[in-house]
């Protein structure tokens, strides 16, 4: 089930769609290098770290800031367009 909980500001969202596109990209980067090139693989490991603490750090200051909704079983989604968040739980 899928609910509308509150909404972030455009400054907000530009903020997480930027670090939801930066992991989505460190993601398909991860699939594609290979060990053998360490240095390069040692950065990516460090920023896919770094961006996804960051991401979360988000996610986790917006629920304080704005009291949303949670659920045990759930999960926070953003909608980019208009920058409503929602509440997504099992049916």
């Amino acid at each position: 089930m899928k609910k509308e909980i509150g909404r972030v500001t455009e400054a907000e969202r530009d903020e997480i769609q930027t670090l939801f596109e930066r992991r989505n990209g460190l993601n398909e980067l991860a699939k594609i290098l290979t060990v053998d090139n360490t240095e390069l693989y040692e950065k990516l490991v460090k920023d896919m770290g770094e961006t996804g603490t960051r991401f979360q750090n988000w996610w986790d200051a917006m629920a304080t800031k704005y009291q949303w909704e949670s659920a045990p079983d759930g999960h926070w989604e953003i909608d980019f367009n208009d920058c409503a968040i929602y509440l997504v739980t099992p049916e």
